[in-house]
Parts: C-alpha cells; sequence; structure tokens
C-alpha cells in the first residue's frame, strides 16, 4: 500500500507559552524527532505543514527529503492544515492510497506504531467484507491521532472546516474504522508542565 505522512505543526502552541515544536527530547528537536522518525518508515511522502513560528521551525527541517508546506491560515483551525498537507501529499505524489496524519506533540509515536497501522490498513477482519478505511489510534478512552485514512475519504478530508478535526469523518464511518490500542498516546505535551513532567519521567527510564 502506498501510504504519506503529514505532520501537523502548524500552530502556536498557545498553552505551552513557547513553540512545543522547538521543545527538545534527548537533543532534538520535537519536529525533527518526528520528523526523522517518519522518514524512517516505508511511508513516501513525507509531508510537514508549517504555520506559526514557520520560519523558526523551519530551520530544524533543512535539508531534509520532505515536503514542507506553509498554511498562512493556520489560524482557522486544525481543518486547513489537514487539507493542506493533504493536497501537499497528492501533488507530490499522486498514486498515493491512504495517508497518516501526526502530531509534533506526541512523543512516543514510532515507526513500529506506523507499520502497525499500515498492516491493519490492509487486513480484512472478520466483521468486515473489505479492509478498514480508516486506522485509529486508541488511547484513554478515545480515538485519535495517529489516524490512517484511505483514498475514498481524501474528499471528505477537504471538506473539513474549522477546528474540529478529523473526529468527525471518524464518527461518521465507525463501521468502517478500526483501532490499534497505543496507551502511550494519553501522553501529549500541550503544557510547559506536562513537558517538564514528561521530561522527568522519561530520563529516570
Amino acid at each position: 500500500m502506498k501510504v504519506g505522512i503529514v505532520i501537523l505543526a502548524a500552530g502556536e502552541s498557545s498553552r505551552m507559552g513557547v513553540p512545543k515544536q522547538l521543545l527538545h527530547i534527548d537533543g532534538q528537536s520535537l519536529i525533527k524527532r518526528i520528523t526523522e522518525m517518519a522518514m524512517d518508515t516505508p511511508c513516501y511522502p513525507v509531508v510537514v505543514v508549517l504555520g506559526a513560528n514557520r520560519s523558526m521551525i523551519r530551520k530544524e527541517l533543512e535539508r531534509m527529503p520532505i515536503t514542507i508546506i506553509d498554511n498562512p491560515q493556520w489560524e482557522s483551525g486544525m481543518s486547513s492544515s489537514i487539507k493542506m498537507g493533504l493536497v501537499g501529499a497528492y501533488m507530490t505524489f499522486k498514486d498515493l492510497e491512504a495517508v497518516i496524519f501526526l502530531t509534533v506533540d506526541m512523543p512516543f509515536v514510532s515507526v513500529d506504531l506506523v507499520q502497525k497501522m499500515i498492516a491493519k490498513a490492509i487486513e480484512k477482519s472478520a466483521a468486515m467484507l473489505e479492509s478498514p478505511e480508516i486506522v485509529a489510534c486508541k488511547y484513554d478512552g478515545q480515538i485519535g491521532v495517529p489516524v490512517l485514512f484511505k483514498r475514498c475519504l481524501f474528499n471528505d478530508l477537504l471538506e473539513l472546516r474549522g477546528d474540529n478535526g478529523a473526529k468527525k469523518i471518524i464518527l461518521a464511518n465507525k463501521q468502517k474504522t478500526v483501532t490499534i490500542d497505543f496507551p502511550e498516546g494519553k501522553t501529549d505535551l500541550d503544557t510547559i508542565d506536562e513537558y517538564r513532567n514528561f521530561l522527568s519521567n522519561y530520563n529516570q527510564n
């Protein structure tokens, strides 16, 4: 299956107070860390959507073989980045069969998780006559990103509005959705306290 990755990194990190994309783990910025992880997967293309603080963040991605999309409408909400990232992925590689959306603030997303998502997207379950159209991650009693959408849903993604993200499409297609348990997904870094607590625990392990 021909799968691309779109990394959503356009937000201004208002709750963090500083650009979270530039926070460091193991001496590496979050944006560089997740982009290099994406490049280590079999996925192509890797697309990064930037918006707020784009000039600072872009420096972290210099000389990487990726597609960078500047979203001038980042303030209008997550949906604008989803749409621009999807268009960027399609324009880079028109034979795309699916796209995985990632966010920059989930430090436990890994190559292994991405590969499991792709495998799930290919296999047929006993409850489905065909393979699923959506593969979402399940954690902390909810489903969400990382999430894979097949090509048949690209038009639905392009019709998103506002800051609702793609959860609306997942909920509208429950019977075509499978999930992967990803308990570490509950760790996302939205505030400086969450980041400090994460580093404290991470460095102890």
